[in-house]
């Protein structure tokens, strides 16, 4: 009998994905663990392997298709093999209309049918208290989506589902509008998926952002002194990052609650005891934050290989997901990109980012007299259900100190 290989939960948290490429196709012979296809999950491109070996009976998925936890993907089988019947894909289920009347009052006991619903979007509805049986799906073949429950919570109307315009505008066509010319783009599944990602994270944690000032003079300037010396010995690329790290791993280690999660069912805090610093990469597509795992242990010459080898696979799509999930505290760098301040989201199901903003030269009081210092802001984004204001402006207080006066610093790696 043919076997249908359907798209794995292939990690806590991952519902979707989107088809980037067949590596096979249709009567292809494969071995088992054989690459069959490559999928964008999340935010990294993963290669599936195949868990039969025999004969590529049918792909059930097209390139660039959507794709939900349970949908077949590919037959594998005998040629010539009749496939079984029931390899269509949940989400092209037709959905039950929510105003047919019923022929007959149905019996008591008469199974209701299950909405079409991700894991994630299932739990938002527990929280909020929304009955899915009751929700109008607006997804493909009526699947419920996070914005449907929410609409749904605020006792707004159901959103169309799959509304079929009159005219429909072709992906990066111009169309001419009432207000003048616009272009239509699909979103990419990392936008996509990154959009859930900060929504989700607004919807969950109550976002507060403090905002401290160091004087990073002596910092810069015993980097200054370091960096050609570690480069010409290592050949590593070596920038401030490292410092920054290391400064926010021993601010964690004095103040664990902002290294934590929260298990909001059995209301418990659960304290991570391993320092794995999220680092925030600017890529052409989009954010992604791989995770420096065990940061408290290697020095700062081993932080910048890795930061710089994770950036560059971040932005060719190349990392794993083991290697964008685990972390316990964000860091993110703004300041190459100018501004002032800016107030980052917090990377769930973390409570607290740190942000690194623009060093500038302004004249500062020291010691009485007036003198030109290299001055940053530094920020920090927390959730206040769980931290309290005057515990982060502590926090912020003692990392300034740190990156402030690098031989403090020192004496705490």
């Amino acid at each position: 009998m043919a076997f249908v290989f359907s798209f794995p939960d292939v990690g806590e948290g991952i519902h979707e994905g989107r088809v980037v490429e067949w590596l096979v196709a249709e009567g292809d012979t494969v071995a088992e663990d054989q690459a069959l296809v490559k999928v964008e999950t999340d935010k990294a491109v993963v290669e599936l392997p195949s868990p039969h070996a025999g004969t590529v009976l049918r792909l059930h998925a097209a390139a660039d298709a959507e794709i939900f936890v349970g949908d077949p993907l590919v037959s594998i089988g005998e040629p010539g093999e009749e496939l079984p019947a029931d390899t269509a894909p949940a989400a092209q289920e037709a959905p039950v209309a929510a105003d047919a009347a019923p022929a007959s009052v149905p019996e008591p006991s008469a199974p209701a049918r299950r909405p079409l619903a991700t894991p994630r979007t299932r739990a938002m509805a527990r929280k909020l208290g929304v009955d899915l049986g009751q929700v109008q799906g607006s997804g493909a073949g009526g699947r419920i989506t996070d914005s449907d429950v929410e609409r749904a919570a605020r006792g707004e109307a159901p959103a169309q589902a799959a509304p079929a315009a009159p005219v429909a505008a072709s992906p990066g066509i111009a169309q001419a509008t009432a207000e003048g010319e616009v272009e239509r783009v699909p979103l990419t599944h990392l936008r996509k998926v990154i959009a859930n990602a900060m929504r989700a994270s607004k919807h969950t944690s109550a976002h507060v952002t403090h905002v401290d000032e160091a004087d990073v003079t002596d910092l810069v300037a015993h980097y200054r002194g370091v960096k050609p010396v570690i480069e010409e010995q290592t050949g590593v690329r070596f920038t401030l990052l490292p410092f920054f790290i290391k400064a926010l791993v021993a601010t964690l280690q004095r103040y664990p609650a902002f290294n934590a999660s929260v298990d909001e069912e059995r209301q418990e805090m659960i304290f991570k005891k391993y320092y794995n610093i999220g680092v925030a990469v600017d890529t052409p597509e989009g954010l992604i934050v791989p995770v420096i795992r065990d940061a408290d242990q290697k020095d700062m010459v081993a932080l910048a290989a890795e930061v710089a080898d994770k950036a560059e696979r971040a932005r060719e799509r190349q990392l794993t997901l083991d290697e964008l999930r685990g972390g316990s505290c964000t860091i993110t760098n703004i300041g190459p990109l100018g501004g002032v301040f800016a107030t980052p989201i917090i990377n769930q199901p973390e409570l607290a980012i740190v942000g690194l903003h623009a060093i500038k030269e302004r004249p500062e009081v020291v010691d009485g007299e007036i003198a030109i210092r290299k001055m940053m802001y530094l920020s920090i984004s927390f959730d206040h259900r769980y931290l309290d204001g005057a515990e982060a402006a502590r926090f912020m207080s003692d990392m300034v100190k740190m990156v402030s006066e690098p031989m403090l610093l020192m004496a705490r790696l």
